[in-house]
């Protein structure tokens, strides 16, 4: 007969340290959202060439001072746990989102309607974050592959 062997181990002891693994996660998580937020951010901002004239609608804006390519960045958001890109602190942040999507927006009058002061606009879409990011997908699963690591 076969006598039972009386082992001492807590079924807590045979799972991973869970404030260590969780620790690893967040760090790993941060750092893999940071990367994705600069590699679509470089993205973004090299779509935008500088170019006299205007872009086709559906291609990304052409850049004439360079203000929007300076504009674009990026943070990650710790209430949200997520990264945000995009531009920031743009006047009155009507040009990024019209180009993005389109839209009509008040611009200065010249020539003979300049006594009128404003006219409306319309601007057909030239996205340039949207795109960014579609082409970042797949190289954001990568960016995780093998991202957890303890101590």
């Amino acid at each position: 007969m076969v006598e039972p062997i009386a082992l001492d181990i807590r079924i807590k002891d045979l799972f991973f340290d869970r404030e260590v693994v969780r620790r690893a996660v967040d760090r790993a998580r941060r750092s893999a959202l940071s990367r994705a937020g600069a590699f679509i951010r470089q993205t973004a901002k090299t779509s935008i060439r500088p170019r006299k004239g205007t872009s086709k609608p559906g291609d990304p804006p052409f850049s004439h001072e360079g203000s929007l390519r300076k504009l674009i960045l990026f943070g990650y958001d710790p209430r949200t746990d997520s990264v945000v890109v995009g531009p920031v602190a743009f006047r009155e942040a009507v040009a990024p989102n019209a180009l993005e999507f389109g839209g009509d927006v008040e611009a200065p009058a010249y020539g003979a309607a300049w006594k009128r002061g404003m006219r409306s606009i319309h601007i057909r879409p030239r996205p340039f974050m949207g795109p960014a990011m579609e082409k970042e997908l797949s190289t954001l699963t990568r960016m995780w592959s093998g991202s957890v690591r303890s101590g």
